[in-house]
């Protein structure tokens, strides 16, 4: 059985030692040329003179291109064709590529890139929200809209209500490995291109697009990327398809790689929001009404801004059932980087604001906010009185699968939340300056591409006449532990042990058209794609070896009262001329969304997770800590239990760094103020909490998807919101009103609202 095993991961022991080869460790053949790009020092402007003379006389420099010098298509747009790989007329925020220098190394291509004298018609740039709504500049004509029953009434009709406004930051991935690619020219005008990318299929397409060929000219390959979290699903096209379209000039290997601070001037981030809300509610804290606006400020380019800005919307109801509600959603146009996907793909800043409101609505009647979030709660799988309607979201699914109150009443057992809770407010009454919180708070979270073409995937396995198996699939590994994972499923699936299993570089050439690693659909994608192909494989040796049943486990096969090893029996049936090789294809079953009317079934199922977190505060220093955390998660039934742990507790730690230490800050030139470690604060391992407590949910997933698991990459994220909410808590302490606190809530911010209280 190697399903549900903790099994480590596979390139652990390359990971710890430096060994793990990533794109920029890969051997570079002879004469490979080196790339970088020269940026724009505006956010926002035409273009009025280049002059690149001192450019092309540095020392090392081949060659130094412009958007004319590039033969075909000058577009690295996920979505809308509106991103030219280098500026053509007109600039758009600051730091936007605007020619491309050929070296003989990444230094001399890097130092050669500041020599260019440009000259600017410079406009005023568009940074804020405030901004952008008063210019009117966004993505749609106007914003889009999902409701359901009738809002206005019910929230004139209701006996408390409570309006609010608060900003939520973006966040930079800050992956450890920044973005790199390889591409070497082949015979015949073929490209090979080495990325670090999340998405090859996206990186294959973009690249033959900007060589003017078709896609069968052009194979990606990904053997592992140093961390991506939705910053390599996009953002790695502009160099992907400069490397090749500069191989393909020159004849020469290429390769490029963004130093951190190009890195971050260049690529996009988490979305920032906005989030207004308006909220009618009863005495217990029942929501009878509320309305949501959401702004998001999405920067100069589409990219995947308009999902993200869905998937916000999709998950403003979290987990509760909400009868009334509208939800208003803006996406608003900046000269910024162009914001992109990032962990969670805008659901973390829709669960944000209703646990906001959540808390609000508890400070208001003087409630403990568990016992208001209980009040909202959608029913345990969709158990419902007979006389009332199917709870459904504010875009019209079903929820069927509820487990959150199952969930929160365990947690509040095992981490002893009442007591806890007491002790917190007794230490507040008897110490002036430190003061503690604590919150809990549930995630919902939406598996599925909300696009509904991508649910779907490929694998190719072969099992080899030595009983070795040989498998390649569509997914991409970040450090996630994916490949693991879908190597437990060939292993269980043929009965073998896994170190029979050998996983190889993701490659467009093997596995086509593959759906980018994101939306958490790796392993149930993937998984199943996987076993499918074995389960093919598996079904010729049987049919060859018996007419009766035939059992592949613990390295062997039996059939009619024989048993063999599993090598024999692959063996036995290469010599018999039984295919032993196959692909496999899986599409996610039911769901089917409507974006435009925002109705439908975008998700296959749901996931499900709880968090306590405990803080102290310094209200003298705005200094912070988090001290504990509980969280109980659910995986369905766990594929491996060690890797999804390892998973909920950075997606906690990254969501906690979110939403209190990671602030990105621009001036009013609209230049990337936080470019480095020294600036942008990242989490570090002392900021884990000191008791950090993490169990996973005793139970199956009522969907049929890889031997019943559930999705873990995004929802442990959304459990971080958990320190954000306890940090109002604890600011609570400082006086009578309910604590204004936007978020990243950074030392400073604390600090501010407890003097606000206090004044």
């Amino acid at each position: 059985m190697s399903v549900g095993k903790n099994t480590a991961h596979d390139a652990g022991p390359l990971h710890v030692t430096g060994a793990a080869r990533y794109t920029d460790d890969i051997p570079t053949p002879r004469g490979t040329l080196h790339l970088a790009f020269g940026l724009s020092s505006i956010a926002k402007g035409r273009i009025i003179s280049v002059d690149l003379t001192d450019v092309r006389r540095a020392e090392g420099v081949v060659d130094v291109l412009t958007a004319s010098d590039l033969p075909h298509d000058n577009d690295v747009s996920p979505s809308n064709h509106d991103e030219p790989l280098l500026a053509v007329e007109d600039v758009h925020y600051l730091g936007q590529p605007i020619f491309l220098v050929v070296a003989t190394s990444h230094l001399a291509a890097r130092k050669a890139a500041r020599l260019a004298k440009i000259d600017y018609d410079a406009q005023e740039p568009i940074l804020t929200i405030d901004e952008a709504i008063a210019a009117n500049a966004r993505f749609e004509e106007g914003p889009r809209v999902y409701t359901k029953g009738d809002t206005e009434a019910h929230l004139g009709k209701a006996a408390n209500r409570l309006q609010g406004s608060f900003e939520i930051g973006g966040q930079e991935h800050f992956y450890l490995e920044g973005h790199a690619a390889l591409a070497v020219p082949q015979e015949g005008g073929d490209m090979v291109v080495h990325a670090s990318s999340q998405h090859p299929t996206e990186i294959q397409h973009k690249v033959a697009e900007a060589l003017g060929r078709p896609m069968n000219a052009v194979r990606v390959e990904v053997r592992r990327m140093g961390g991506g979290f939705g910053g390599k699903e996009s953002q790695g096209n502009a160099l992907c398809v400069a490397c090749a379209v500069v191989a393909d000039k020159h004849g020469h290997p290429v390769k490029m790689r963004y130093d951190r601070d190009d890195d971050m001037i260049i690529t996009g981030k988490r979305h920032e929001f906005r989030i207004e809300y308006d909220v009618g509610f009863n005495a217990r804290g029942r929501i009878e009404a509320i309305d949501f606006t959401h702004y998001a400020r999405c920067g100069w380019a589409q990219d995947l801004s308009l999902p993200v800005a869905d998937r916000a919307m999709l998950h403003a109801d979290n987990a509760y059932n909400l009868d009334h509600a509208r939800i208003t959603s803006h996406r608003l146009k900046t000269n910024t980087q162009s914001n992109t996907a990032f962990r969670g793909f805008g659901g973390p800043q829709g669960v944000v604001g209703i646990e906001r409101v959540m808390d609000h609505i508890a400070h208001h009647l003087r409630l403990d906010p568990l016992q208001v979030r209980r009040e909202n709660f959608y029913a345990s799988g969709g158990n419902i009185s007979a006389k009332m309607k199917p709870q459904t979201t504010p875009y019209g699914m079903e929820v069927t699968d509820s487990i959150i109150r199952e969930m929160v009443d365990a947690l509040e057992i095992s981490s002893d939340y009442q007591a806890r809770r007491k002790s917190v407010a007794e230490w507040n009454d008897k110490n002036p300056v430190l003061k503690r919180g604590i919150a809990i708070t549930p995630v919902k979270f939406g598996i599925s591409f909300t696009l509904t073409h991508l649910n779907q995937a490929g694998a190719l396995v072969h099992v080899y006449q030595d009983g070795s198996i040989h498998l390649n699939h569509g997914g991409t590994e970040m450090g996630q532990g994916l490949f693991t994972k879908v190597a437990q499923v060939a292993a269980h699936s043929f009965g073998v042990p896994l170190d029979l299993v050998k996983i190889t570089a993701t490659d467009t050439g093997k596995v086509p058209n593959t759906s980018a690693t994101a939306a958490s659909s790796g392993s149930d994608l993937n998984g199943m794609a996987v076993l499918n192909a074995c389960e093919t494989i598996k079904g010729r040796m049987a049919a060859f070896l018996s007419d009766g049943e035939v059992v592949f486990e613990d390295g062997l096969v039996r059939f009619d009262d024989h048993e063999m090893s599993f090598a024999d029996a692959a063996s036995k049936a290469y010599q018999n001329r039984i295919s032993l090789s196959a692909t496999g294809f899986y599409a996610t079953p039911e769901v089917q969304w409507d974006r435009i009317k925002g109705h439908g079934r975008p998700f296959f199922y749901f996931a499900y997770g709880a968090a306590v977190t405990e803080v102290v505060i310094d209200t003298l220093t705005g200094e912070n800590r988090i001290l504990r955390a509980d969280i109980l998660h659910d995986c369905g039934r766990s594929l491996n239990p060690a890797l999804d742990i390892g998973q909920i507790e950075g997606g906690y730690v990254q969501g906690a760094g979110w939403l209190t230490t990671e602030e990105l800050v621009w001036d009013a030139k609209g230049s990337l103020k936080t470019h480095a470690p020294s600036t942008y604060k990242i989490p570090a391992a002392s900021d884990r909490p000191d008791i950090f407590n993490v169990a996973l949910w005793d139970g199956e997933n009522r969907a049929e998807t890889v031997f019943k698991s559930k999705a873990v990459g995004e929802p442990p994220l959304m459990l971080g919101i958990s320190a954000w909410s306890a940090l109002s808590d604890a600011i609570s302490a400082c006086g009578e009103a309910f604590p204004d606190l936007d978020a990243p809530a950074t030392a400073e911010r604390v600090l501010l609202a407890c003097q606000k209280l206090r004044a």
